[in-house]
């Protein structure tokens, strides 16, 4: 979750004003300082390669673009969002929300309103497809590799490895037309990490998020004082496995192929192998790995992933902007406290409405 004040946290529990910030902004100017802003929402969403989402109504249509430097046209224009509380004495706390590059702006130009969405800046490594062959060949670590590829797109861009971890990288080849966002991932994967654009427009390199080591960071609750508005829950058996089998092959190395296996043979687990659940065996595979070790850590490490409940749980509940999409939360309802993994979130750019959230995981806190 991202830094705020306890008197921030405690506000979103009751009654409480909102202050929304939208602006526009060019080539690293800020082109209009307020939008009048109708209705809108950001998306922020983990299995998404673009991890933020701008959708957008602008009331005034004087903002409909029709020259190409006009602040909502297409030619590289970004919306900076963000959304907060204004306490009582007319104090405003805020926290972004994004920035993100303008797609499809349209409206009535007599009366508007004027409707656009965004994304996050993935969006710029994806559009620049590798134009020529591109190789890790000369990078000696993950994030070296990761910057090189991120900045040969954005020249200035933020990138923050929070690991701790910075392995050596192996030498990979990808053809002409690759998606270079895609090898990025595949980097990323390789060191067991996960990479993305956040709130502030960084890209920042991160452990792949699990409930049973994750601190709690808020509360969803029912009743009087919590933000919990309703839930619904199901469970499913699908991408739920109990092997791993991790593979690399390699020709721009010279390594011969190699592969390992992880099994769960947990006697207590409900997806042991060769249990009641049965043989449900996943294959991965990159030419990031060229070990048996580099195998068997990244089959062990999928595992976890591999084994764990698909529950998922669909939230309403009070936004709250400083959320981050792999923050733990603890869900209360029902008589029960689970800890959960956000997937998924929605949060409102008005006062009408409430967030909308996907829950992964389900651990039950008995403690």
């Amino acid at each position: 979750m991202q830094s705020v004040s306890a008197q921030f946290l405690t506000a979103l529990t009751t009654s409480h004003s909102i202050s929304v910030s939208v602006a526009a902004r060019f080539a690293g100017v800020t082109t209009v300082a307020d939008l009048p802003v109708a209705e809108g929402a950001v998306t922020v969403d983990r299995g998404s390669k673009v991890r933020r989402t701008l959708s957008l109504t602008v009331s005034d249509p004087k903002y409909l673009p029709w020259a190409e430097t006009d602040p909502l046209a297409v030619y590289g224009q970004q919306i900076v969002v963000s959304r907060g509380i204004r306490f009582a004495g007319g104090q405003v706390e805020s926290v972004p929300l994004g920035t993100f590059r303008i797609n499809e702006p349209s409206g009535d130009p007599l009366t508007g309103p004027i409707t656009l969405t965004g994304q996050s800046s993935e969006c710029f490594i994806i559009d620049d497809k590798f134009m020529a062959p591109a190789t890790t060949r000369g990078q000696s670590t993950c994030v070296e590799a990761m910057t090189t590829l991120i900045r040969q797109t954005l020249s200035d861009a933020a990138i923050v490895n929070t690991t701790g971890r910075n392995p050596a990288v192996a030498i990979v080849d990808w053809n002409a037309g690759s998606d270079r966002w895609d090898a990025v991932q595949q980097i990323a994967l390789a060191m067991q990490a996960e990479i993305y654009v956040d709130a502030i427009d960084r890209f920042v390199i991160t452990d792949i998020p699990e409930v049973l080591s994750s601190a709690v960071v808020w509360d969803i609750a029912e009743g009087e004082g919590g933000t919990l508005m309703s839930a619904s829950r199901e469970m499913s058996r699908t991408a739920v496995f109990n092997a791993v089998v991790a593979s690399g092959e390699n020709t721009a190395s010279g390594s011969a192929p190699v592969s390992a296996v992880a099994y769960d043979l947990d006697p207590g687990s409900p997806t042991r192998w060769g249990g009641p659940f049965g043989r449900v065996p996943k294959q991965i595979s990159s030419a990031l790995w060229v070990t048996v070790g580099a195998c068997q850590a990244a089959a062990e490490y999928a595992l976890f992933d591999a084994t764990a409940r698909n529950v998922t749980t669909s939230v309403s509940a009070i936004p709250n902007p400083a959320l981050e999409v792999g923050d733990c939360l603890r869900l209360a309802h029902s008589g029960r406290k689970e800890l959960h993994i956000a997937q998924a979130f929605t949060i409102p750019l008005t006062a009408e409405g409430s967030s909308s959230l996907t829950l992964r995981g389900g651990k039950e806190e008995t403690a």
